[in-house]
């Protein structure tokens, strides 16, 4: 499962269409504003986290420091995805909201599965 939490975080796409201004990103996230440019630079960061971890995790690093480590990435990532249902207006329409709560499900079975004895 971490493998496929941390594959999830690559967001390269995401980021290229809204660099380029494709316009699902416009009707999904508005227009460029400082704010949109803020969490550009959040995905960007969640992108070299798991790049980081993925790794790690592929070439047999510490085991206990790697999951530690997803498990505290994902778990932020949880509260803020889950957030959005709560904070964003007319939530069950907006598609980044329900594809955070589906990557919430995604990243919240990773953690049990790393937290399970």
């Amino acid at each position: 499962m971490i493998v496929v939490s941390l594959t999830l975080n690559v967001l390269v796409p995401v980021l290229a269409s809204m660099r380029r201004e494709r316009g699902w990103v416009v009707a999904a996230y508005g227009d460029r504003t400082p704010a949109r440019d803020i969490l550009f630079a959040i995905y960007a960061a969640i992108l070299l986290a798991s790049v980081a971890l993925l790794a790690g995790w592929l070439i047999g690093a510490d085991r206990a420091f790697v999951e530690s480590a997803a498990i505290g990435l994902l778990g932020i990532q949880v509260v803020y995805k889950v957030g959005t249902a709560i904070t964003v207006e007319d939530a069950r329409r907006n598609p980044v909201v329900l594809s955070n709560l589906g990557i919430a499900v995604v990243h919240g079975a990773t953690i049990v599965t790393l937290l399970a004895p």
